[in-house]
């Protein structure tokens, strides 16, 4: 198990030491982490690493997971579209499943933390248990530009919460709260980051038939239309009219994301058996995400829209040259020409693979210094630091806290 002096060689002892004494001034309060999923996700895989790494700062920390049927996720999954700006029609039908799971969750789950950390929109009502104790909701996702009623709707809970936080300050909303930015992290010790030895990585391409002589195309993500697969798809399409390179799509599911399959069989029918292209269904196997993304010679995240798009910082922390989208908190984590390539389209994105592709010592040089930017701003440690000092501002509301 990964303790928190493992990561000394990373970021220092000063970086632990500070962390060891922030926790100390939490104690004998109770953090209460509640999501929609234990499985898929951003929000599960940070919550999986950092809750054993606050109780070994001395956080008492736990999580706990709301219960839905088909009908609330499908739901749930239209808001979070629609709360990213994409057109969808909701209806009354839609709030009344989304009130009625959440009145099962209200009788259901046990509230007993003195903090209660809620996270995005599926359990946002259980706030309407709040008793005495602190509220924080978290928004993982871009709401720069939701839709109206959803948002009003979402609203009549997040006024009830004593804060707010936001991954980037262009994902925050005029709010009659206290709001934070604290943007999430990658855990350069889990399996998807750690270093892996070369014949790790030659025995997972050996498994999926990826041959290691031909230039290597990946985009790791669930597969979701905001992720835009079959948009890579054309991407690597118009640049194998000039060289020849492979592409592999890799990713699962989430278990609140119910269009998943749909989104994968349309990205199947695009490749039209392409035998350069790889299209993966990876069962949680973070070595073989790992093993992939070490392997590749560019990674893409062709985001339509992103809350935070943490794939990004996992290919620059291996030094990797990406190719990513302009939304979202990608342009936090990449800055156009020096730590990686921005585009807009299926066309700068096919560009921008040529330019790397045909360009090595350029390609190298980006990955480096992505590397580099991950390590000053997007480890867990970072993120530890801000949740702690998040946590005791709650009790301490005179005083300013930035994070």
């Amino acid at each position: 198990m990964i303790k928190v002096d493992d990561y000394i060689p990373i970021i220092g002892q000063s970086v632990i030491d500070d962390l060891r004494l922030i926790g100390a001034q939490l104690n004998g309060k109770v953090v209460q982490h509640i999501n929609s999923t234990s499985v898929g996700g951003g929000v599960a895989e940070i919550l999986n690493r950092m809750v054993p790494l606050l109780k070994e700062l001395g956080v008492d920390t736990r999580w706990d997971v709301i219960k839905g049927g088909e009908q609330f996720f499908n739901v749930t999954k239209k808001f979070h579209n629609v709360l990213h700006g994409r057109k969808d029609e909701v209806t009354q039908s839609d709030f009344d499943a989304f009130l009625d799971t959440t009145r099962m969750n209200l009788e259901g789950i046990n509230i007993y933390g003195d903090i209660v950390y809620v996270h995005d929109p599926q359990p946002i009502g259980l706030v309407n248990k709040r008793s005495g104790n602190k509220w924080l909701w978290r928004c993982h996702i871009d709401v720069s530009h939701p839709h109206t009623k959803v948002w009003e709707f979402l609203m009549d809970f997040i006024v009830q919460y004593d804060a707010a936080v936001f991954s980037a300050p262009s994902f925050s909303r005029k709010l009659p709260i206290r709001q934070f930015l604290i943007p999430p992290s990658i855990d350069p010790l889990s399996d998807k980051n750690k270093e892996l030895p070369q014949e790790v990585i030659d025995q997972v391409l050996r498994k999926y038939q990826i041959v290691a002589d031909k230039p290597i195309v990946t985009q790791i993500s669930r597969f979701d239309r905001l992720k835009d697969p079959v948009g890579v798809i054309e991407a690597y399409q118009q640049v194998k009219k000039y060289i020849d390179c492979q592409l592999i799509l890799a990713g699962g599911t989430a278990t609140d994301d119910p269009e998943g399959a749909q989104v994968l069989a349309e990205a199947q029918e695009k490749a039209h058996r392409d035998k350069d292209i790889h299209i993966l269904l990876l069962p949680q196997n973070d070595i073989e995400v790992n093993a992939l993304q070490r392997a590749s010679t560019v990674i893409v995240q062709k985001s339509l829209r992103e809350g935070f798009g943490l794939t990004v910082s996992e290919a620059l922390w291996k030094a990797k040259p990406v190719v990513a989208s302009n939304v979202g908190g990608i342009p936090l984590q990449i800055k156009h020409k020096y730590s990686g390539l921005l585009c807009h389209s299926v066309q700068g994105a096919a560009f921008a693979l040529k330019q790397l592709l045909n360009s090595p010592e350029y390609a190298q040089r980006l990955g480096g210094n992505g590397r580099e930017h991950v390590r000053n701003n997007f480890l867990i440690t970072r993120h530890l630091r801000d949740y702690m000092l998040l946590f005791l501002s709650l009790y301490h509301p005179e005083d300013l806290v930035y994070l």
